[in-house]
């Protein structure tokens, strides 16, 4: 279990040694996170709680992260790709086990101007487009929203088709519930924005051009 009971010894760390910080924020009024950033385990609270409840709360995000596979997802072999370059063979990756290798975009990139999407796709040709917001979340998220992103390829619009495409990815509807709740939180104030992850309120989109 992460060092956290009682009164703890700082700095603490995850099972696995990597440091916890613990954010508190007067933002915050019942709502608790966590994420990971820059090698670090994130647990945003409110700025009210006692000692105690700190204690508790970072006890059951560091849990939940663990079983989330957060941390796997930044360790060796399953780095998530920071590069075009990376994220295209992300990209071919995908499309070869979830869609036959039928999608074949042109250019696959980062980008930083999407400010209501987190990922377009021009079927017209080829290109694909992820927000580099995604880069601060877990790898299976961002796996979905390029899948999303490359099943627009084959079918623009968001019909029974479409979605035919995504059901062999076994984390497409935990990863839509994820987006949807950063969305609603983002748009109360509540999300990574206030932590610094650069998330705008109102939510975001993966959607085709």
């Amino acid at each position: 279990m992460p060092r956290v009971a009682g009164q703890p010894a700082l700095p603490l760390t995850t099972d696995d040694g990597a440091p916890v910080v613990v954010r508190r924020s007067a933002r915050r009024r019942r709502t608790v996170a966590a994420f990971w950033e820059d090698g670090n385990a994130v647990v945003a609270i409110p700025a009210h709680f006692t000692k105690a409840q700190e204690g508790e709360w970072v006890r059951r995000m560091l849990d939940k992260l663990k079983r989330q596979g957060e941390r796997g997802a930044q360790g060796a072999g399953r780095r998530r790709p920071a590069s075009d370059a990376a994220l295209a063979g992300r990209a071919a990756e995908l499309s070869s086990r979830y869609l036959g290798g039928r999608a074949t975009p042109t250019s696959v990139r980062w980008v930083s101007n999407q400010k209501s999407r987190w990922g377009s796709a021009t079927p017209a040709d080829g290109t694909i487009r992820l927000s580099d917001k995604l880069q601060a979340m877990p790898q299976w998220v961002v796996d979905y929203v390029l899948l999303h992103e490359l099943a627009h390829l084959l079918v623009a619009g968001h019909n029974a088709a479409f979605w035919r495409l995504l059901e062999a990815y076994p984390e497409t509807q935990r990863a839509k519930a994820f987006l949807e709740g950063v969305a609603f939180a983002t748009s109360r104030g509540l999300g990574p924005d206030e932590e610094g992850a650069g998330v705008p309120a109102g939510g975001w989109d993966a959607d085709a051009d």
